[in-house]
């Protein structure tokens, strides 16, 4: 098969033929539609992500159609079009019998701890637990887009700080996650205030329909909320992982008020100094997500494919399997608006 390797920190992805996957007894092997590009991706590439050892293919935001079923799958065969999340979990310990499948001990992760979708085919382990079935109305590249997304925006609105109808929502950082939050938030009722400091992702964010966009270097913005919402945002939103804005998601709430920490800090944020005397004056409640449950998908797929929320902006870009590099590269600095989704595997 076709693939695109990473072979060494910030290279150019090594497109070539690799050996096709073999299939897992327990899982099935995809070929894969559209995958998606992401700032995790972009961790990896850097050599951020302890987890990723070379060469690897990378890759984990796809969607595809079953080329082959191993022996103990029973609810999968050869043609259905599936998507899975990120973190595949093994269906069998305590945690995933708890439906909590993104702490299981014995999840495999495509893209980081085995090879990803940036490629013709991918083997997905865990497939009873972990495929979902596509609705036949869905294109592929926007299947994928959902990837790490929306799907941890969903998890983080509705599984974490379960926003209600009327709440203000604080989203700093207008990304792929951001603007995701954005689209959901919308769509469960909510008020919704973007914090960015790239004009094109603020003005992305008021054609979406955003109720308030703030641009942070124009001074404080967490006050900013404060003021625009009339006390704080009930919810807060943090989608980069860095200092400004975890500082920032949490010194915009008013009192009670949660937030949900969905950046992935790395690197030299792992460790930041945050303002606990707010969390502690206010009586915050500070939550932790990453990815979203197997068991979760049916109600966001349903809310799409009713036509509750559309999340085709978020596609900014079809490419080639070729200019992968190009979009890896393209997050060393502000990202243009829109999710850039591998639909050519050929070129």
């Amino acid at each position: 098969m076709r693939a695109a390797v990473l072979t060494g920190w910030r290279k150019p992805l090594e497109v070539s033929k690799v050996d096709d996957p073999d299939c897992p007894r327990d899982g099935v092997v995809l070929k894969v539609l559209a995958c998606g590009i992401c700032r995790s991706d972009w961790h990896s590439w850097t050599g951020a992500d302890p987890d990723v050892a070379l060469p690897l293919i990378p890759g984990h935001e796809y969607c595809g159609v079953v080329e082959e079923v191993g022996p103990a799958v029973t609810r999968w065969q050869v043609g259905d079009r599936v998507i899975a999340p990120f973190i595949l979990a093994c269906g069998h310990c305590s945690d995933c019998a708890s439906g909590h499948q993104t702490i299981c001990a014995h999840q495999l992760l495509p893209g980081f701890t085995q090879a990803g979708a940036f490629a013709e085919l991918i083997a997905v382990p865990f497939a009873d637990a972990n495929l979902t079935s596509l609705p036949e109305t869905m294109e592929p590249a926007l299947a994928a887009a959902l990837g790490c997304r929306v799907t941890s925006a969903w998890q983080a609105l509705t599984g974490r700080a379960e926003l209600r109808p009327g709440e203000w929502l604080a989203v700093f950082g207008g990304g792929g996650v951001g603007i995701s939050a954005l689209l959901l938030g919308r769509a469960l009722g909510a008020r919704v205030a973007v914090v960015d400091v790239v004009p094109d992702k603020l003005e992305f964010a008021r054609a979406l329909g955003a109720d308030a966009t703030i641009d942070a270097r124009e001074g404080d913005a967490a006050e900013a909320i404060r003021e625009i919402t009339g006390g704080g945002a009930h919810v807060a939103l943090e989608a980069l992982g860095i200092p400004e804005t975890t500082i920032g998601a949490m010194t915009s709430l008013r009192k009670l008020g949660r937030m949900v920490q969905v950046g992935m800090p790395t690197g030299k944020n792992a460790s930041m100094e945050l303002p606990m005397d707010t969390v502690y004056a206010r009586q915050l409640a500070v939550f932790g997500t990453r990815g979203m449950a197997t068991w979760r998908y049916p109600s966001l797929l349903s809310l799409i494919d009713g036509g509750h929320v559309d999340l085709t902006p978020l596609i900014g870009r079809h490419v080639k399997l070729t200019e992968a590099s190009a979009e890896l590269a393209a997050f060393d600095a502000p990202a243009p608006p829109g999710v850039a989704v591998i639909t050519n595997f050929l070129a």
